[in-house]
């Protein structure tokens, strides 16, 4: 009920001046008073009792419903959940983890964070927390988690199996806090070509994003493959940050409008960045959102680097955190941002059907878009020059990159599909990666690894494995789709042996987009040297 109070006094405070201005009652806030009385009126009148505080959530989801897609609310626990990615760090014991067979398997410890101290190895099976078991018993991930997690300086007891000895060892470990990094990877891919990939941004993004750049020009690096591909964005200001990275000094990076075209702000670079001058390529893709539309919108429209992918997602609304009283939250659409050309990203909606709005990279995918840029177009009320060599853009739709790359579906089966999706390539990549910790642990680059992972047969072995488990061999299929299978289980085993930066690495090898990056420019294709084709559909 507290909650539904303290929305309204916020609402009625934001209708009060202008009835006070208009002295007489606004009709909104009218409304607001109705609210509260039917909510008051069910809470003491109703036949039977009535949970209020789902009533109150009840009544903003459905309010909320009624909007764009991107206003949300979320209760207490999920804001906490929501927001541990982009603050930064969460407080806990510092491993990273799978299931497997309903036991807890340590993949990593966080380094030199509380498990890594205390001897916490890969692959050991924590089996119970405080002298409960949390190993065969069905417990859930979100109930384990919370056993593991805790106030920085607590302690907590872990039950650990660890492979060839008999007994259970017990480890006391004292939780801390435990960063939660934006930076997945950031290695030469070739002399003089660095690549740098992050998975959102976050507040701190852009102390990763300069750490990673001095490292890499410290080896050389002289152009830079900027991999946004599935980066689902995070904070506008982050952003902006990273952007100022690449940018001169003063150049625009986005700016906002509210209500009635309001100019709500603008972002510009502060310069003095660490690769001013360097030709830059921009890798994304369908689930390539928000933020991340906000760095690839600056770099193209100022023609500093050549986007390179498929069109990204299309969210081009800025929402504003509301937190209320018991620490739950609404995320409210208070803009809409555009790039530097003028451009706004945001792909159509119609208000209150967001159930349409999350099918559309399947209805893309039908369309043929992700396979053919032709399929792909745009009215020319959308189109835009950038702001330098006067090139073709076009807004309301995500961002469309200067280089098409087709998704190939070619190599897609049914049963590769069900083999990844019952979790049964993971398992017997774990799996493989136990038997053989020994054997793996000896490799000091990852292009050994693969080398010798290459050699032990693993499409045969995992279709054992998959028929003992209930997936039933289909050759055709399993030729068709060797590919797949193989890159697959080489990037999970090489991740479960070594880390994310290494299994990038493996798959950078595979990638067409990094591989036309890297092609583009060793011809000298990308900007500040234009394209062979400055056609923006290519």
């Amino acid at each position: 009920m507290r909650k539904l109070i303290s929305l309204l006094i916020l609402l009625c405070a934001a209708f009060a001046p202008e009835a006070a201005m208009a002295q007489q009652t606004d009709p909104r806030e009218m409304a607001v008073r109705k609210l509260l009385q039917s909510t008051i009126m069910i809470n003491q009148m109703y036949v039977d009792t009535v949970n209020i505080d789902r009533q109150v959530e009840d009544a903003i989801t459905g309010m909320l419903s009624k909007l764009d897609p991107h206003s949300a609310y979320s209760n207490a626990k999920d804001t906490k959940k929501l927001n541990e990615p982009l603050q930064g760090n969460f407080e806990g014991i510092g491993v990273q983890f799978n299931m497997l067979e309903d036991t807890l398997v340590v993949i990593q410890p966080v380094a030199k964070g509380p498990s890594e101290k205390v001897g916490i190895l890969a692959g050991d099976r924590i089996v119970s927390v405080n002298d409960t078991a949390i190993a065969g018993v069905k417990m859930s991930r979100e109930d384990i988690m919370s056993r593991l997690r805790g106030p920085k300086g607590t302690k907590v007891n872990l039950g650990v199996v660890r492979r060839g000895i008999k007994d259970v060892l017990t480890f006391t470990v004292k939780r801390d806090k435990i960063p939660v990094n934006s930076l997945d990877a950031a290695f030469m891919i070739e002399p003089g070509i660095g690549l740098v990939r992050f998975s959102n941004f976050a507040a701190t993004t852009r102390n990763e994003v300069v750490e990673a750049i001095r490292k890499l020009q410290a080896q050389g690096m002289k152009d830079l493959i900027l991999d946004l591909q599935g980066n689902g964005g995070g904070y506008l200001q982050a952003a902006a940050e990273v952007a100022s990275e690449f940018l001169p000094k003063g150049d625009m990076i986005v700016f906002t409008k509210g209500r009635g075209g309001m100019n709500m702000g603008e972002f510009r670079s502060t310069g003095g960045g660490l690769f001013t001058e360097g030709r830059i390529v921009v890798l994304v893709d369908e689930y390539s959102a928000s933020a991340a539309e906000i760095l690839a919108g600056a770099i193209q429209d100022h023609d500093r680097g050549t986007i390179v992918g498929r069109r990204t997602f299309g969210k081009g609304l800025v929402q504003r955190p509301i937190e209320l009283e018991d620490g739950s939250m609404i995320r409210l659409t208070i803009a809409r941002y555009y790039t530097p050309s003028g451009r706004c990203i945001q792909k159509p909606y119609e208000k209150g059907d967001a159930k349409s709005y999350a099918h559309d990279v399947i209805d893309r995918y039908n369309r043929g878009e992700l396979t053919n840029a032709d399929s792909i177009h745009f009215p020319d009320s959308l189109r835009y020059t950038t702001l330098n060599k006067k090139r073709t853009v076009y807004g309301g739709g995500g961002i469309m990159p200067d280089i098409f790359i087709p998704e190939d579906t070619t190599l897609y089966t049914s049963y590769f599909r069900e083999a990844v999706f019952t979790g049964l390539t993971i398992q017997y990549a774990f799996l493989f990666t136990d038997e053989h910790r020994d054997q793996l642990n000896r490799f000091r680059n990852v292009k050994d690894m693969v080398a010798w992972l290459k050699q032990q047969n693993l499409l045969e072995q995992f279709a054992r494995y998959g028929e003992q488990h209930g997936l039933k061999r289909r050759n055709l299929m399993l030729q068709r789709s060797a590919p797949l299978f193989e890159r697959n289980l080489i990037a999970n085993i090489v991740y479960n042996a070594e880390d994310q930066a290494w299994r990038l690495q493996y798959l950078s090898t595979v990638d067409p987009a990094v591989l036309r990056a890297q092609q583009m420019l060793a011809d000298g294709q990308s900007y500040p040297q234009p394209p062979a084709t400055t056609d923006n559909k290519e």
